[in-house]
């Protein structure tokens, strides 16, 4: 087992399966994709453990709290851990979190956006530690999110080369 599925298992964490798209609703493309070194990781929402996204759904500051708007963003780190896990068979192979763009479905006048994908960074940080996980990192509102979630991230990650 790897160094990091370690870390996951005693922070007592697991990684959702494949996300699961409503019915009717084609998703053409791919959730991680490799450029040299790099991982390019298409955005994610908050999943339940069945790959279905969880609830509550809606815009944090009016049906969702910041509180489980954070918790929202800490289920989507899960979720795109698991894409990354299937992707590259070892969450170990991963040198150096990059980059982070977080989107929050924001009522109207919202703005600690951070506060809630502090979600995101803080799960990072604490399964990668503060070198691996250090990452760059935007916080934005977004008038709507796809299938009314409350989160959504996309990010990079940067591989160790191979045999390293």
């Amino acid at each position: 087992m790897s160094q990091i599925e370690q870390r996951l298992r005693a922070l007592g964490l697991s990684l959702p399966p494949p996300a699961q798209p409503p019915p009717g609703i084609v998703l053409p493309f791919q959730f991680v994709r490799f450029v040299g070194r790099r991982a390019l990781i298409s955005g994610h929402g908050p999943q339940s453990p069945n790959g279905w996204f969880t609830e509550p759904l809606g815009k944090v500051g009016r049906e969702v709290t910041i509180e489980q708007g954070y918790e929202a963003a800490r289920l989507t780190a899960l979720s795109m851990l698991g894409s990354l896990q299937r992707a590259l068979g070892d969450l170990d192979r991963i040198a150096a979190w990059t980059r982070v763009f977080g989107m929050v479905n924001s009522a109207p006048g919202f703005n600690r956006q951070p506060n809630v994908i502090n979600g995101f960074s803080d799960l990072i940080l604490e399964v990668f530690g503060p070198d691996i996980g250090a990452h760059s990192r935007s916080a934005v509102g977004m008038a709507e999110l796809p299938f009314n979630i409350p989160v959504e991230i996309e990010g990079e990650v940067e591989l160790f080369p191979d045999g390293a």
